[in-house]
């Protein structure tokens, strides 16, 4: 295979219709703000929290080390396969396009619900940095999330929030990596700075992670805290997806061969760290951990508490800013998703889908359904107090699931590999070694197969205190599989209907030749 990049062909036999405009650092801008620390962490602190005590900090870690793992199999996928649309893109050429289809088909869905649950978590920042955006019930109403009013709200702030994020994709992909770059340049001042300001400010020592403090079994709902420590993970997996939005920008990215893998990589370890840091932080200063404050208003209660009106509300507007460009970066990771789908006519509606706009080189058409699509979740919900715990729950457990449908297969390639010869290498745009995992690949595949196996089991499980605050709503409770059945039959029953006409299928790149070395023009 050859590779011209910059040139109208790419040895996908793809057109090159997307503009390329995406350098290394909006790369690195575009996993990083999909993970968005800032934006996540505030959002589910005091979930974290509330389920599982000062204690939930271990969920970090340990979550960490699983998603690591998975990034690792991912970089190598990027620099083979530098396509749009990269998590169906990998699995169909790794397991055929059946089971790429699906697993293009959860991903989207997916990518739609955490553009979703991104765009509502501006509720937990702006009625903190002023009353007045608590529209619904007025400036003195409950603004927390779990609350009706609260709920209510930040589907009303969300929908704003998708509006303007529309327009900002509709525009271009240099507007788009512009306002990303500079929204996760001021995240990570912001992360810094809250940092140091909360660690000067500390009420206790580390040890507070040591033990189970604000932890309540009744309202919880288990007696036994390993079970609550397991629902508190919930935070750590929502925050640590979406590093794999820098391969879905890969055919607007210059070099993608050399710089997808390694932002893949710098994205989710970057946020790690800082995440890891903030959690700290936050447990460290606050003034107490047992008054129901930290569950109830989380890491924004502790900014504004401790850090006075002004620095805490200059500090909340950058976590704004952070929210904006998870948003932003979320939406148009799925937009791509669904352009590439399309483009294989292996998506309804393709042949409006799967076009792309000559004058800003974006696919304007999958921007405005994404949108249009995470704001009907948003509305469809708007009267329910479980809005934010059980979409944030679904999503995550269905992009868990979609990376599951990657890592498997991989795992099963290199095996079969391992049988007759080493995993294939090759070279990027500059003539240097892809990155490669090497002897190890086996093992940390394997280990992130297990993870996310483990994880999805832990997502979907049926928690009433996730799924259904109620407490007797059987149907609540069970959404999240229901939801997650309903999603496959409905996709099967497309796909069966499609291959009745059409086949699906690759043509450009045949599987027997997925995992062929990767030359460039000139190295070649």
């Amino acid at each position: 295979m050859t590779a011209v990049i910059g040139s109208v062909d790419t040895d996908f036999g793809y057109k090159q219709e997307l503009h390329r405009g995406v350098g290394v650092f909006a790369s690195f801008a575009a996993g990083f703000s999909f993970v968005s620390i800032l934006t996540t962490v505030f959002q589910l602190f005091g979930l974290g929290f509330f389920l599982g005590g000062a204690s939930f900090f271990w969920t970090w870690p340990v979550v960490f080390a699983g998603q690591l793992c998975v990034a690792l199999c991912f970089s190598e996928l990027a620099g083979r396969w530098p396509v749009s649309g990269a998590i169906f893109q990998w699995s169909s050429r790794l397991a055929g396009t059946s089971w790429g289809w699906f697993t293009g088909w959860i991903m989207i869905i997916g990518q739609i619900l955490t553009t979703a649950v991104a765009a509502i978590a501006i509720q937990a920042v702006l009625p903190s940095i002023w009353s007045g955006f608590q529209i619904v019930g007025g400036n003195h109403a409950d603004s927390s999330l779990l609350s009706s009013t609260g709920a209510q709200n930040a589907v009303v702030l969300g929908v704003i929030l998708l509006a303007i994020t529309t327009v900002v994709n509709v525009l271009g992909i240099r507007q788009m990596a512009a306002a990303t770059s500079v929204g996760v340049a001021i995240e990570i001042v912001a992360v810094i700075a809250l940092v140091v300001i909360l660690f000067s400010l500390s009420e206790r020592g580390p040890a507070v992670v040591l033990h189970h403090t604000g932890w309540d079994p009744t309202a919880t709902g288990t007696n036994t805290y390993f079970f609550a420590w397991l629902a508190s993970s919930l935070m750590a997996a929502y925050v640590m997806v979406g590093f794999d939005s820098a391969g879905e920008l890969s055919e607007e990215t210059f070099v993608p061969r050399k710089t997808t893998p390694k932002t893949i990589i710098r994205a989710l370890t970057t946020s790690g760290l800082g995440g890891l840091l903030l959690i700290l932080a936050g447990l460290m200063a606050a003034k107490s951990l047992t008054d129901g404050n930290l569950a109830t208003g989380g890491l924004a209660w502790v900014v504004s508490d401790r850090l006075g009106s002004v620095l805490g509300r200059l500090l909340l507007c950058c976590v704004a800013v952070a929210v904006f460009a998870c948003t932003l970066a979320c939406q148009t990771s799925g937009a791509r998703m669904m352009y590439s789908m399309s483009r294989e006519k292996a998506f309804p509606f393709h042949r409006y889908l799967g076009k792309v706009s000559p004058r800003t080189g974006t696919p304007i058409v999958t921007s405005i359904v994404v949108g249009a699509s995470a704001a009907i979740a948003l509305l469809v919900n708007v009267n329910s107090t479980t809005i934010f715990t059980a979409l944030a729950s679904l999503c995550i457990g269905m992009l868990y699931l979609a990376y599951f449908g990657v890592c498997l297969p991989l795992l099963i390639v290199r095996i079969r590999h391992a049988r007759t010869d080493k995993f294939p290498a090759g070279v990027d745009e500059e003539g240097k070694p892809l990155f490669s995992l090497g002897r190890v690949g086996i093992l940390i595949n394997l280990l992130a197969v297990v993870f996310q196996a483990i994880m999805i089991v832990n997502l979907l499980w049926p928690r009433a205190v996730i799924y259904d605050l109620t407490g007797d709503t059987w149907w609540l409770q069970w959404s999240a599989l229901l939801f997650v059945g309903i999603s496959i039959v409905v996709g099967a029953s497309y796909f069966g209907v499609r291959n009745l006409h059409t086949k699906i299928d690759l043509v450009h790149v045949p599987h027997t030749a997925a995992l062929e070395p990767v030359l460039d023009a000139d190295a070649a």
